[in-house]
Formats: structure tokens, C-alpha cells, sequence
């Protein structure tokens, strides 16, 4: 039985990537900054299938401790763990170092270890910020020197210092294929709400968003995504690439809301704060701060055709992925 090693295992998407793997017969090495957590995981993984095959260890983003020895038996590595925080950090170092000095343990482990393959999950904003292309495919990258914000730069620097290793003739041996995410949505395995989508559809069920950004959002079903980074494990045809899993066009964040209400939530609102007022609140508020890059980059297509090729993927209906989010919140809320 082959096993992979899991970064960030209690993670949205992470808890969807083992609940994967196990179900296609691997066995799963899960890593938690905080051992507390493992009861928290198991419980999440088994509403879908037996932990049997599921084990962790300790491993943190900001320390080498532990990273050979929990790579030392694994055959493959997914890298979920990454630092994010809902808005803007005070300081972008905050997020950026953690980025890339995690990902570069992580891959220093896997090659030390004679992993196969990494499967590293970055995101949509690695691809789309501080330009203006009208589609955007896994040859662009977002311009670092624009003013693109902390967690978008975070992302995109950590998945270009993975490239430039992974480049290295020496590190020929080592394959990797990046995930590229965008608003992940779909169902939540655990009770978490702390997640930017958890927290963000939780207070859109409780009404605590009167009015809506004037934002557009490309989404990505949770469940294709975890499907596609284990398919990356042994697919050699997305060795050395970008893979998008967002939808091709993105929606406007008042059309989420109305499917959210439409799933039987009557609080939800779907006005539209002007940005202009936006902007203002925003002088005083981090997480506004953060929004507002959204607002400025507007709406584009992305062009998800390589891996609709390569993995034969038919992307889960966005109508469905909001709602089942959307009813897996309300029972986690008790709505």
C-alpha cells in the first residue's frame, strides 16, 4: 500500500484529499501543527469512509523538526498547509515567510526522502493579479511588483521558489504538478468555520452581511479539487504542470448569495454595497482592506482546458457546490 504524506491534514481541502485517498487504497500520513487536532480529523474523515490506514505527525511550516522523519516512508506528498488570513496581515512577511520556508521544507523532505511525486496546492491568485488578462491560463502569473496584496504574493512566490527547485538539474528525479484552487466551495467534512469559505458562507446564512462587495468569484468545487491532486499523483501527463480547477467563468458574488437564499436561508442578503463605501470602511478594516483587490482585479475567464484534457474532468454544476455548502453549513449552524 502506498502511502502520502498530507500537510495541513485539518484543512477544507486537505480533510477531501485523505477522505480520497483512502478511498482509492492509499494509506495517509497526515501532518498537524497541533497533535490536539487528530481526534478532530478522524471524526471528519470518518463520515465518509474507515481511518484504518490514517496516521499523523507533527510538522511545522516555521521549524525543520520533523520533516525527514515524516517524509522517511512515503511514496507521495500533497503540500496543503499554508498560512492565510481573511484580509490583509499588518505585515506581508507574516504570511509569505511561512509560504515559501514551508513549501521549501516540504520539498527538501520529499526529495531527501526519494518521494516520487508532490502534489503542491497553490491557487488562482498565483495566475490572476497585477495584469489585466481578460483569460487567464496557467502561463500567466501574477506581477509581484503590482500591488497584489499579502496572501496573492504569498502564494505566487512560494509556487516559484517550488518551481525553480523542482528545476534543478539535480532535482530531476523529484515530479511536481501544482493545483490551482479558486474559491473552494462544496461541503464541509468537519465543524470548522474558521476557513475563509466556511466563515464567509456561515455569516452569509446568519445575515451578518448586509450588503455584498462588488466582487466577482471563480469557484472551485471542494470535491473535484481533492480528486484532482490525488489523480496528479500518478498522472504523468500533469508532471511539471498547472492545473486550474476553477470554473471557466466566475460569478458575481450577489448570484452565490441568491443561490444560498434559494437553498432556503432567508437571511441572506444580495444587496451591493457601493465600492466608494467599501473603499472608506475599508481605512479601518483589514479584512475589507483585503476584499478590495478582488473588486480592483474585476471580472475574467480562466482557461481550465489542459485539465479538462489530461484528467477527463467534468466539473461538478457551481449551482450545486454553493447549495451543498450552503446545507452543510446549516447543519453545522443548526439552521
Amino acid at each position: 500500500m502506498e502511502k502520502v504524506l498530507v500537510t495541513g491534514a485539518s484543512g477544507y481541502i486537505a480533510l477531501h484529499c485523505i477522505t480520497e485517498l483512502l478511498k482509492n487504497g492509499y494509506a495517509v500520513k497526515g501532518s498537524l501543527r497541533s497533535m490536539n487536532r487528530e481526534n478532530e480529523v478522524r471524526e471528519a474523515v470518518k463520515k465518509e469512509i474507515t481511518d484504518n490506514n490514517l496516521e499523523f505527525c507533527k510538522l511545522d511550516l516555521m521549524s525543520d523538526e520533523g520533516w525527514d522523519s515524516c517524509a522517511s516512508d512515503c511514496n507521495y506528498m500533497i503540500h496543503l498547509a499554508s498560512p492565510f488570513i481573511v484580509g490583509e496581515p499588518k505585515n506581508e512577511n507574516e504570511l509569505i515567510k511561512p509560504a515559501k520556508e514551508g513549501t521549501m521544507r516540504a520539498l527538501k523532505a520529499a526529495k531527501k526522502a526519494g518521494i516520487k511525486k508532490v502534489v503542491l496546492t497553490s491557487s488562482i491568485v498565483a495566475i490572476a493579479y497585477g495584469h489585466n488578462q481578460k483569460i487567464c491560463s496557467s502561463h500567466d502569473w501574477t506581477n509581484t511588483d503590482k500591488d497584489v496584496g499579502a496572501y496573492n504574493k504569498s502564494k505566487t512566490l512560494a509556487e516559484k521558489a517550488a518551481w525553480e527547485f523542482i528545476n534543478l538539474p539535480e532535482n530531476k528525479d523529484l515530479k511536481m504538478t501544482t493545483i490551482h484552487p479558486g474559491f473552494v466551495m462544496g461541503p464541509l467534512l468537519s465543524n470548522d468555520t474558521m476557513g475563509a469559505s466556511a466563515s464567509f458562507m456561515a455569516r452569509l446564512i446568519l445575515g451578518k452581511i448586509p450588503a455584498l462587495p462588488d466582487v466577482y468569484m471563480h469557484i472551485s468545487d471542494v470535491r473535484d479539487t481533492a480528486m484532482l491532486h490525488v489523480k496528479a499523483l500518478k498522472s504523468e501527463a500533469s508532471n511539471g504542470k498547472r492545473i486550474l480547477t476553477t470554473s471557466t467563468n466566475d460569478y458575481h458574488i450577489t448570484k452565490i448569495a441568491k443561490i444560498v437564499k434559494d437553498s432556503g436561508f432567508n437571511k441572506v442578503s444580495t444587496k451591493v454595497m457601493p465600492t466608494f463605501l467599501f473603499r472608506f470602511f475599508a481605512l479601518f478594516n483589514l479584512q475589507m482592506k483585503g476584499v478590495l483587490k478582488n473588486i480592483k482585479r474585476g471580472s475574467y475567464e480562466t482557461d481550465n482546458g489542459s485539465t479538462v484534457s489530461i484528467f477527463n474532468w467534468k466539473p461538478t454544476p457551481v449551482e450545486k457546490t454553493i447549495s451543498d455548502m450552503a446545507l452543510s453549513m446549516g447543519k453545522i449552524l443548526g439552521k
